[in-house]
């Protein structure tokens, strides 16, 4: 082998070392920016997935509780569909008592409302013709017995007016009236005794 072939195989080496010191700087540069690229894309993928599962988890908390607010909307509706309910019962049934109980409790409501023992009973128009006469009777019988002092006891009457109701009457004495009909005394007892009643239905 002569000088000139000595250099250029030489040369040969000297570039096929730098050729492969090259290439292995690459693959290993190259091995370093996948390994990079994995790494981030595995963080992203965990960050999405964990925004996914937090995302869900909120939603899931809101649906629940819209769920929870629906549910307690629909309970307080049944439960005053149950109190009207009651309610609707107990007028029907104040209203559909047996003559001579219905007789004896407006007589009763009469004597209890009446301040002078001068007013009159205003009537639906059918308890006037049914019962009218003997609550006024019942009524005054009741205001003597009682005999106080301020009253001039025993001279309630029947008036000719009557009024649209579903049972009881009104005190009438001029301009003052006090309403005993049965819708008004329901009425007035619900807002008293709901919260009871509510118990009762509902435990």
């Amino acid at each position: 082998m002569n000088g000139i072939e000595k250099i250029t195989q030489r040369i040969d080496q000297d570039a096929q070392t730098e050729i492969d010191q090259i290439l292995g700087d690459a693959r290993h540069q190259a091995a370093e920016i996948l390994a990079r690229y994995e790494a981030q894309a595995q963080k992203e993928a965990e960050e999405l997935q964990a925004r996914g599962e937090k995302n869900a988890a909120e939603r899931e908390e809101r649906l629940a509780s819209v769920a929870q607010m629906e549910a307690k909307k629909l309970m307080l509706a049944t439960k005053q569909e149950m109190l009207d309910k009651a309610f609707a019962l107990a007028l029907e049934q104040l209203a559909s008592l047996p003559e001579d109980e219905y007789i004896a409790l407006l007589a009763a409501l009469a004597a209890k409302a009446a301040a002078t023992g001068r007013e009159q009973l205003i009537f639906s128009p059918k308890d006037r013709e049914r019962v009218g006469e003997q609550v006024v009777a019942a009524a005054n019988e009741r205001l003597s017995q009682d005999g106080a002092a301020e009253m001039l006891a025993g001279q309630l009457t029947l008036s000719e007016e009557t009024r649209p109701m579903r049972g009881g009457f009104i005190l009438s004495d001029g301009e003052v009236e006090v309403n005993c009909a049965f819708e008004t005394l329901v009425r007035l007892q619900r807002s008293e005794v709901s919260g009871e009643v509510a118990k009762a239905l509902f435990g």
